[in-house]
């Protein structure tokens, strides 16, 4: 039986874009687990699986229902010891909980500067209300108002990055000398803003540029079979 992934999309259904589900998306690949996707909307995220969780990713495995895409993680893991570690063992399972507060934290501040108002435009009309109002409510500003730091934030962007491209440097993947759930968590970041802002993020040659390509040939290019936008 096939876990089924209940995953956010747009109106374009072909560009699912939430980073935190791009995250279970790359895990269930790389358990080789066969997995079906389920769309849907911001506004039909309280009717997943009878209102188990305020957000998506949720993944219904058998009888299991799991939300949270970390939880999800360290689901897979543990049920599924036999297909390939997400983590390497312990130690990379607490070195991905610190690269999942880095990405939150930092990461995904700018990577929200750069593509908010994208990613409003890119809904359907009755989540554009739902996304504005609680966005707006949230930050207490408008999402035009953000819009207008985005050339400040693609600036910062590079410095923001620092960490991960020296980290590149000197090896292929944030996992080591293969990519691991570390490498999903910042991936679904940029992911994000390529599906929605199709925006450039680095330059040519850039570590963090290259290792993102890596990261959309993954499994017979699971990421690039969401087209970017732009």
């Amino acid at each position: 039986m096939s876990i089924i992934l209940h995953e956010l999309v747009g109106a374009d259904t072909s560009r699912p874009f939430s980073p935190h589900c791009w995250k279970v998306v790359m895990a269930l690949a790389h358990k080789g687990l066969p997995f079906e996707r389920n769309n849907v909307c911001f506004t039909k995220v309280p009717e997943v699986e009878g209102g188990v969780s305020k957000t998506v990713p949720v993944i219904r495995d058998g009888s299991q229902v799991i939300s949270d895409s970390f939880m999800i993680a360290a689901y897979l893991e543990e049920t599924y010891p036999d297909k390939p570690s997400l983590f390497g063992g312990d130690g990379g399972q607490a070195m991905a909980r610190f690269i999942e507060s880095w990405t939150n934290t930092v990461l995904h501040g700018a990577m929200r500067d750069i593509a908010l108002l994208d990613i409003h435009d890119a809904l359907a009309p009755v989540d554009q209300d739902y996304f504005r109002s609680s966005r707006e409510a949230r930050m207490g500003v408008t999402l035009e108002q953000v819009a207008e730091g985005r050339a400040k934030a693609l600036g910062a962007l590079p410095a923001t990055l620092m960490p991960l491209r020296v980290t590149l440097k000197s090896q292929p993947w944030i996992g080591g000398s293969s990519p691991l759930f570390a490498d999903y968590i910042v991936f679904g970041a940029l992911q994000w803003v390529r599906l929605t802002a199709g925006v450039k993020l680095v330059e040519d040659g850039d570590p963090v540029g290259d290792w993102f390509e890596r990261c959309l040939d993954l499994y017979d290019g699971l990421g690039r079979s969401a087209p970017a936008a732009g």
